[in-house]
């Protein structure tokens, strides 16, 4: 500790889930980044919440920490840097503002909450690498998603291959010339704040830390173990504070060919070990899903939910018999691209998320129009050009309005959901449970409809139908 005691200095009241941000001066010579160790532990009460600051540039370190109780928090720094240890101070958390429910996390045993209660539904989409586009494209993205249904955003931290951006999270600008021992404040100034436009949205910003297709042109799908720890320390350092920020290790770890099963977990534990706020992670697999599918062990402790590419959203069964949420965050793309994946119509897309989704899941959407003037969603961002996002709010409003049980799922003695497919009967034998009889909708998932039964249903019964598909029935007491 330094010699000179350090007055506590009182700074603005944050509110509570909200971001205190702390900025000090300290040294630039050297590797700021690699050199200087600076912590910043905050009390409130008899609880203490330790946290990485960080080097942002110009010899300025900063800390950010998310309070997560109303009233008085402390906090004093410990650092290397003489000039930066023993400097403490004080802030009043106040309560949330509109809005503002909190981080999400896990309820129950498959689904999510926010920190107030708050049910949240999941209804994510992907734009890899939309924060490295041009200022138009971002903002016409962030437009798009003012009038779109989704609450959760796949993102990258890093290039592909093929990709030439201005500004890296590395210093450097060109394969060969960057130096992984040093990051850019710039860029991290300006992907910090597409993240904070997220939170102003509502929507979760689920971010991908690795992935596969760098294939050695930049080197950061195969730098040294210390090197990774180093990353995942300053990203986690600059970003948890932020309460929509998830974790996404990998997207298709298992394409990336420089790292094991081993150094995947080791992965998952440090950003575990660093994020003192537990955000929730996971890891993406990208088997050939229509040939094998061999997704990461997500009953491992350091994993929170399931991140799954698969086809078929009527698997969501199965894979709840691990007791995660099962988010399937690539079940393929509406849009007209040459792969399988990325050419679904409407109908189909939206087909796997109502499987998915009255199972008991939660489902991705993504976009890959190919011929379009803002290119494919899913790359890019920009604007929205399918069909399904439409459908999709309307699955949401049906989705919010399910009684549900204290952990979440729907309450079978209040309500039930039979989902029919794209097959198109003329009748469906159910079993419904004993008692009072259920009074039922159809729902056309595809007009967007709900029209009343006139007939009441309970015990085992057989409901007609009109013989057209994507059709889902809706009973309750």
């Amino acid at each position: 500790m330094s010699s000179v005691e350090l007055l506590p200095l009182p700074t603005a009241p944050v509110e509570r889930w909200g971001v205190h941000e702390v900025t000090w001066t300290g040294p630039s010579d050297g590797n700021p980044f690699a050199d200087v160790a600076l912590r910043v532990a905050y009390r409130y009460r008899n609880r203490v919440v330790t946290v990485d600051g960080f080097y942002d540039g110009d010899g300025v370190y900063r800390a950010r920490f998310m309070p997560d109780r109303v009233g008085r928090w402390e906090y004093v720094t410990s650092s290397s840097a003489p000039e930066l240890d023993g400097h403490r101070g004080s802030f009043e958390c106040v309560a949330p503002g509109p809005g503002n429910h909190g981080p999400v996390g896990v309820h129950g045993a498959h689904h999510f909450a926010y920190a107030d209660g708050t049910r949240y539904d999941c209804i994510g989409t992907t734009c890899y690498h939309w924060t490295y586009e041009s200022k138009e494209i971002q903002e016409l993205t962030l437009a798009s998603l003012r009038s779109a249904p989704f609450d959760k955003m796949r993102m990258c931290l890093l290039p592909t291959d093929g990709m030439r951006p201005e500004r890296l999270p590395f210093v450097g600008s060109a394969p060969g010339s960057v130096d992984v021992g040093r990051f850019d404040p710039a860029f991290f100034q300006h992907f910090e704040a597409r993240i904070a436009d997220l939170l102003e949205l509502g929507i979760q910003a689920d971010l991908i830390l690795f992935h596969p297709y760098d294939r050695g042109v930049w080197g950061f799908d195969r730098m040294t173990p210390d090197e990774d720890a180093a990353y995942l320390r300053y990203v986690v350092a600059r970003l948890a504070a932020y309460r929509n920020v998830w974790w996404s290790l990998s997207n298709e770890y298992d394409f990336n060919r420089e790292k094991t099963i081993a150094d995947w977990d080791r992965l998952l534990q440090l950003v575990q070990r660093f994020d003192p706020y537990q955000r929730l992670r996971s890891i993406h697999n990208g088997t050939k899903m229509y040939e094998v599918f061999t997704p990461y062990d997500f009953s491992k402790p350091w994993i929170t939910h399931q991140s799954v590419q698969h086809w078929d959203g009527a698997e969501v069964a199965a894979w709840r018999a691990c007791p995660k949420p099962v988010v399937i965050d690539e079940i393929g793309y509406e849009g007209n691209a040459g792969r399988r994946w990325g050419n679904l119509t409407a109908d189909e897309l939206v087909h796997r998320f109502w499987q998915g989704m009255t199972l008991g899941g939660y489902v991705g959407h993504g976009e890959s129009f190919v011929d379009r003037e803002t290119r494919a969603w899913i790359s890019v961002g920009g604007r929205l050009y399918g069909e399904s996002p439409a459908r999709l709010a309307f699955l949401r409003d049906v989705m919010a309005g399910l009684p549900r049980l204290p952990d979440g799922d729907v309450d079978p003695d209040r309500c039930v959901v039979h989902y029919l497919g794209d097959r198109r009967p003329s009748a469906v034998e159910l079993d419904l449970p004993v008692g009072p009889p259920y009074s039922f909708e159809l729902i056309d998932t595809v007009a967007m409809t709900i029209t009343p039964l006139p007939t009441a249903y309970s015990g085992r019964c057989r409901i007609p139908l009109p013989a057209r598909p994507y059709l889902a029935l809706r009973g309750t007491r």
